[in-house]
């Protein structure tokens, strides 16, 4: 049955500027898209969190409901891809940027956006993974791809108790590499050892600022979350060879560095854009998470809250206060 009221949360503008409300929406002012899907589950990523505060770069137009993951039932359908009471995974594309996403109980996608629930997931597992989940596995596809292999020596992961950091760190160490894990919240050691890194550095390690070219390596590929003079940092102490897997901006979107790396070292930088990854490859990572990769502290690492209590949990991610993973039950 679907429902003529929907509640979502909404970014709209206030007094003090754009910021998260929760509303009362109706189903009939969606988009009239191939799939009608009842979210049972979402997630919080730092791109919602933007999109929550009204930043352009992210969602262009407001009222707007962000929310770039969703799990939930088909509950109308144009496609012969999905029956109504189908499980169907959205994450990526537009969803939650320029159309209304997981934060509300109803989306309304193009088919070619969704997927079906591998067998081993349930909903909520899913969104514990979810685009971060999602990304780290391209991220380590990539490496792989690259020629990165556990012999060469210990994967630097940053920005390591964000949820992509330590779902990296989990399914690296689940594959056989040593994982450094870098971060700014010193008394996390005992969670990072817990998900498989063997060895933690401060923020301060990974941050170099003495202006060398080139400093002593001590990791021989890396996954960076945060952007900025880390990833510069990282990129000048990888070891000759090595795959640097770029992810994220929390710190800063600019990169400030010089060739020498790439052209001295053999350093590869990797880009890794989950949005628009082609389904074929999306379903064969999916796969591997629910089975060979899937992480083994999935439900350590995660927390899930009902709707009401995410415009809390958004401030708390914009200031860098969230550990792991944090899944939205409507």
């Amino acid at each position: 049955m679907i429902e003529e009221k929907y509640t979502a949360l909404v970014a709209e503008e206030t007094g003090t500027g754009i910021r998260p409300l929760i509303k009362e929406l109706r189903v009939s002012d969606l988009p009239d898209n191939d799939l009608l899907i009842k979210v049972l589950y979402s997630s919080l990523n730092y791109k919602d969190a933007l999109s929550s505060h009204g930043n352009k770069g992210i969602t262009r137009q407001y009222p707007h409901t962000p929310g770039i993951d969703s799990c939930g039932i088909v509950v109308r359908s144009k496609s012969s891809d999905f029956k109504e009471g189908d499980y169907a995974l959205v994450c990526g594309n537009d969803l939650g940027m320029n159309t209304a996403g997981g934060f509300g109980q109803y989306i309304s996608v193009p088919v070619e956006w969704a997927m079906h629930l591998p067998d081993k997931l349930s909903p909520e597992e899913s969104m514990m993974l979810g685009t971060a989940g999602f990304t780290a596995a391209l991220a380590i596809h990539k490496m792989l791809q690259n020629g990165q292999h556990p012999t060469q020596g210990p994967v630097l992961v940053t920005g390591a108790t964000g949820g992509l950091g330590s779902l990296a760190i989990n399914i690296l160490a689940k594959l056989g590499y040593d994982v450094i894990a870098a971060t700014g919240k010193t008394d996390e050691t005992s969670y990072l050892n817990s998900l498989g890194a063997s060895v933690i550095f401060s923020r301060e390690d990974v941050d170099d600022k003495s202006g060398k070219l080139l400093i002593r390596p001590r990791w021989a590929g890396a996954i960076d979350t945060v952007g900025g003079n880390i990833l510069a940092t990282v990129l000048k102490g990888c070891q000759r060879h090595g795959n640097v897997a770029c992810c994220g901006n929390a710190n800063s979107p600019e990169l400030n560095t010089t060739v020498f790396p790439f052209i001295l070292n053999g350093i590869n930088l990797l880009g890794v854009d989950s949005a628009t990854t082609p389904m074929t490859l999306r379903k064969s990572l999916w796969h591997l998470l629910e089975k060979e990769w899937r992480p083994d502290a999935l439900h350590q690492i995660s927390t899930t809250v009902n709707l009401s209590d995410l415009p809390g949990k958004i401030e708390l991610i914009l200031q860098g206060k969230i550990r792991g993973r944090i899944v939205v039950k409507h």
